[in-house]
């Protein structure tokens, strides 16, 4: 699985249900790296998106503890057990979580592959992640050239598992 995610310098991701900035170069890396693979998110997540509506051609996955929540061409799940039962169909590099904070902190461990936008700013976060730069099993493979946008700059930031991290969490792929 990977995880894919915009931050700010303190990895503050979002406020009041919504992304810190708009940053067109960075929404197009979204769908390039989304668009045809699989989605996982939570429900807030797929309530901030426009309209409240799945994102298109992709696979959506929410998982929600609403035993009762329907969305429109979403796949719903409630657990985690029932989420990666059903992501076991998929190829793990075709699976991206998307969002929101509480499905990072709670499984970006889960995850070979950690794509970033790291904004070079502090914004107003009221939802954070934790700093990947600090966590031991991932390192960074690539770092793009800064993009300037709307006032603000950023980099592309790829982390991967290291060995040694792929050795810790045999037993956490799905």
């Amino acid at each position: 699985m990977n995880l894919i995610v915009a931050a700010d310098r303190n990895w503050g991701i979002g406020k009041n249900n919504g992304l810190l900035a708009s940053l067109p170069t960075d929404m197009k890396y979204f769908r390039e790296h989304t668009t045809g693979k699989v989605v996982v998110m939570g429900r807030k997540t797929l309530e901030s998106m426009p309209g409240g509506k799945r994102l298109p051609k992709r696979v959506n996955y929410v998982l929600t503890a609403n035993e009762d929540y329907v969305a429109e061409g979403c796949r719903i799940v409630h657990s985690e057990y029932e989420l990666f039962d059903s992501l076991s169909r998929y190829r793990p590099d075709d699976v991206f979580l998307i969002g929101g904070g509480s499905l990072y902190k709670r499984f970006y461990r889960y995850c070979n592959r950690l794509y970033v936008t790291k904004i070079d700013a502090v914004l107003d976060a009221d939802t954070f992640i934790p700093d990947f730069d600090e966590d031991p099993d991932y390192e960074i493979i690539s770092e793009s050239d800064p993009v300037t946008e709307n006032g603000l700059t950023y980099r592309f930031v790829v982390y991967q598992k290291t060995k040694e991290g792929l050795d810790r969490s045999r037993t956490l792929n799905f």
